[in-house]
């Protein structure tokens, strides 16, 4: 097994790729979803943000892991988990509403089929490092970049059956997947912290 020390350094180099792809990330997908008028792509750009913002998170835990910062790095998480959930509700409704019909994306198609692919990749390493580490942050954020996974699977189906099938609405309606597993996962992390803030 592993030094504690060795394990570190995997956690922060796990979580300094996951920063470095989101990154180019907003890039790529803000010219996606601009091209396109695509609703999906504009959610998964935010996700993106998302991600950031709990990689940034993990990392300022894992520099100084204790009990106390753990549990606020994890309420930042589920924070991050129940805006993203909101955000995409609220978007995929008012665009099935417009009845917003996005063009075809062959760049974003391609972007997110890769995406899929690293995050699933990196949400493996996360989780498998933060149990060996006891670190209940690092796995809390693997489940971030898991669903980030999902969505970009989301996103590629609605974008597929868009581009194939001319059904709209595929688009919108394939960011419902997330707000389910994001608000999950808020609830989940919210209940794992309940009984701590209970005895403190």
């Amino acid at each position: 097994m592993a030094e504690p020390a060795a394990l570190l350094a995997r956690g922060r180099q796990l979580e300094f790729a996951t920063l470095a792809w989101n990154v180019i990330a907003i890039a790529v997908l803000a010219v996606a979803a601009i091209e396109a008028r695509s609703v999906a792509l504009a959610g998964f750009g935010l996700d993106s943000l998302i991600e950031i913002g709990a990689s940034a998170v993990v990392l300022w835990e894992l520099a100084d892991s204790h009990r106390q910062r753990q549990h606020r790095a994890l309420r930042l998480i589920a924070v991050a988990f129940a805006a993203l959930a909101v955000y995409l509700a609220v978007q995929s409704t008012v665009s099935l509403g417009l009845g917003s019909r996005p063009r075809h994306s062959v760049l974003g198609i391609a972007w997110t089929a890769l995406t899929a692919a690293v995050m699933f990749a990196l949400a493996a390493g996360k989780a498998k490092t933060g149990r060996a580490l006891g670190n209940p942050v690092l796995q809390a954020e693997g489940k971030v970049t898991t669903v980030d996974g999902i969505l970009a699977c989301a996103v590629l189906v609605g974008l597929v059956l868009n581009a194939a099938a001319g059904w709209w609405w595929a688009d919108p309606a394939a960011a419902y997947v997330l707000v389910y597993y994001g608000a999950r996962e808020a609830h989940h992390i919210h209940n794992q912290l309940s009984p701590n803030v209970a005895r403190s």
